[in-house]
């Protein structure tokens, strides 16, 4: 019998590089321009950076402070506000201000609220001996969130987190309290699948049931059916990494992945783009939706394999 321990250690060297990525990326997250990275970081990402004071393309201003999605006119006797009142405690007053970094205040190496997020799911995967629950982890999330002293360092919610508490205040059944908005078909949707795809997957679970599950928790807090799509492709993906032998056996997983749920050749993408910018900015759009942001993460494993200190800063 295969020992799981390469598996094992795998599986964790994956998760904490996903929690490096997130702090390294946090500075510039949402700058759309890469000059705009570049006035700010002239060396580019090389180190963990603070959130400027200043992001020359945020709209956070823009975006609704009492549920998903960008703000709407409130008619009398709107209820109370989302941003301030349930979640983000003391934030409110900075989604007001025209060119807020969406993570203002944090320092260099902090995560992000949605790399908590992953961190909710994995306690309350180690406290139930691996196994997933999504009573608990509802319940987990919704007290993270809610916290009277914020347990995280974030200024941004994601529309996700905003919709989820924005029916959860109007009474709804939490299973039930999943947003759609303009951008729930978004890579932020897939940022908790991974410590639960490792968890089972090591337990011996079979792939189509941890397949399901994830869709399962996935629907939690974004219910869209092409997600959940790409969802069960990165599932196997993991699953098949995880087990891969060499690195020619990981690069053709990769560009199977992107064949098979998007249809595009990667090896020749790679071969025909200069830089990075060619591809991510130029045929994929650098922002959050699924439709360009899952063929560009696998574009980054896919050039980058042999380099991850590399592809982590061209991601950032």
């Amino acid at each position: 019998m295969q020992s799981l321990e390469p598996v094992r250690q795998r599986a964790l060297a994956a998760l904490k590089n996903a929690f490096v990525a997130d702090a390294l990326a946090m500075p510039v997250h949402w700058y759309y321009n890469p000059m705009d990275i570049v006035r700010e970081f002239p060396d580019g990402i090389t180190r963990f950076e603070a959130a400027p004071a200043f992001h020359p393309s945020s709209i956070m201003s823009l975006h609704s402070t009492r549920q998903g999605g960008r703000q709407h006119a409130q008619g009398a006797g709107a209820k109370r506000e989302i941003v301030g009142d349930v979640i983000l405690k003391g934030k409110r007053q900075h989604w007001g201000q025209s060119n807020r970094h969406y993570h203002h205040g944090m320092e260099a190496g902090q995560n992000t609220l949605n790399a908590h997020c992953a961190r909710v799911l994995i306690r309350a995967l180690a406290v139930n001996a691996g196994r997933y629950d999504k009573d608990r982890f509802i319940a987990d999330y919704i007290d993270f969130m809610t916290a009277d002293s914020p347990r995280h360092p974030d200024t941004y919610a994601e529309s996700y987190h905003r919709g989820f508490f924005a029916n959860l205040e109007q009474g709804k059944p939490a299973h039930q309290c999943g947003a759609v908005t303009h951008d729930t078909a978004s890579i932020g949707g897939l940022v908790t699948i991974a410590p639960l795809v490792f968890s089972e997957s090591l337990q011996g679970i079979p792939l189509k049931t941890v397949q399901e599950h994830c869709v399962e928790h996935l629907m939690l807090t974004h219910p869209d059916k092409s997600l959940a799509a790409v969802c069960r492709s990165y599932v196997s993906l993991l699953d098949d990494l995880s087990n891969s032998h060499d690195f020619s056996e990981a690069r053709e997983l990769l560009a199977d992945c992107v064949r098979s749920s998007m249809g595009i050749n990667l090896p020749a993408l790679v071969k025909s783009s200069r830089c990075v910018f060619d591809v991510i900015g130029g045929r994929f759009s650098p922002a959050c939706f699924i439709s360009g942001s899952w063929p560009a993460v696998l574009y980054l494993g896919y050039r980058y394999l042999e380099n991850p200190r590399q592809g982590l800063t061209a991601n950032a």
